[in-house]
């Protein structure tokens, strides 16, 4: 395993980490949620990521039921604040009350002290930018949080809170974590610039667009049982029958690589020097093993150049 820095942070992470989306605490048995775990921090995985809202709190506590097997000072843990945690009106977005009253339920929940990476799960236009990051600068000087993130916030988004960070002197955002991968390219022409520019690294999620770019997905008709695009839809996860056949094209490149096309898609998202980790997630602990040992794949400049001529619309 390979590790990179958190954005401008001294924070070293693993350039594949493991997330809890729709898994652990949901469709996911929680033994294999655990063995998935495990595997990863066997195989040198140091970066878990899951949300209050995974599961309503069911994630945070798999996950940290499990990490707390492992010395609490050889990983990094992440988890979100945003999202509806209750019927109140109160009981959702970046307000001091809901932030600081959710970290202190994920803390619970996860049976920690401290939270590494505290991050804004969206960007919440009700709530003055300064009033969050108030909030959790206070948390980061209370030692409940070490480090800020933001996810799926935009350039200027993010531009703002620095400029209020940097005005008030608040503890400023180091990570986001969007969306990113070969068939969802958003980030590419201000996010990452921005990132570079500010020392903002990028999480990002989905870099193997939901188990389409790991190959599984021979046509629309014809989803393996117990699959996320089975039980989701086809369509909610964007798998259409071009990109499948892009997805087959991709194959061969991988094949000659001597390498899965997952793990070629993963090497293709960490071309990226502002992308400090790739965010996967396993059903199972052989699907951990695979995506881990994407980490250290260089993809040469007439691979990339193959790559993108596939790529194009």
């Amino acid at each position: 395993m390979e590790f990179r820095r958190l954005g401008g942070s001294g924070l070293k992470v693993s350039e594949i980490s493991l997330g809890s989306w729709l898994t652990y605490g949901g469709y996911v048995e929680r033994e294999n949620a655990v063995k998935s775990i495990q595997t990863a921090y066997g195989l040198g995985v140091n970066f878990f990521d899951t949300a209050n809202v995974y599961e309503q709190g069911a994630a945070e506590v798999v996950v940290g039921e499990t990490l707390q097997g492992f010395p609490r000072e050889s990983y990094v843990l992440a988890t979100k604040v945003f999202g509806k945690m209750g019927d109140g009106p109160n009981d959702q977005g970046l307000s001091r009350k809901h932030i600081i009253e959710q970290c202190d339920a994920s803390l619970k929940r996860l049976g920690m002290d401290y939270i590494d990476l505290y991050y804004c799960h969206r960007f919440h236009p009700e709530t003055p930018v300064e009033e969050t990051l108030r909030a959790l600068d206070d948390l980061v000087r209370g030692g409940k949080v070490l480090y800020v993130g933001v996810s799926m916030w935009t350039a200027a988004q993010m531009e703002e809170a620095l400029a209020i960070a940097d005005r008030y002197l608040l503890d400023r955002i180091v990570v986001n974590q969007p969306l990113y991968n070969m068939f969802e390219r958003g980030i590419e022409k201000e996010v990452i610039p921005l990132g570079e520019r500010k020392g903002i690294g990028q999480v990002v999620y989905s870099p193997l667009a939901q188990g389409l770019l790991t190959g599984k997905y021979a046509s629309r008709e014809s989803m393996p049982e117990n699959s996320r695009a089975a039980k989701l839809g086809a369509d909610r996860l964007k798998i259409s029958g071009e990109r499948i056949e892009k997805v087959q094209q991709l194959g061969a490149i991988a094949g000659d690589l001597g390498i899965s096309v997952g793990q070629l898609a993963l090497a293709w998202v960490l071309r990226q020097q502002n992308v400090s980790s790739a965010l996967v997630g396993a059903s199972r602990p052989e699907q951990v093993e695979e995506n881990v040992n994407a980490s250290g794949i260089k993809l040469s400049p007439e691979t990339i150049s193959a790559i993108e001529d596939i790529l194009q619309p």
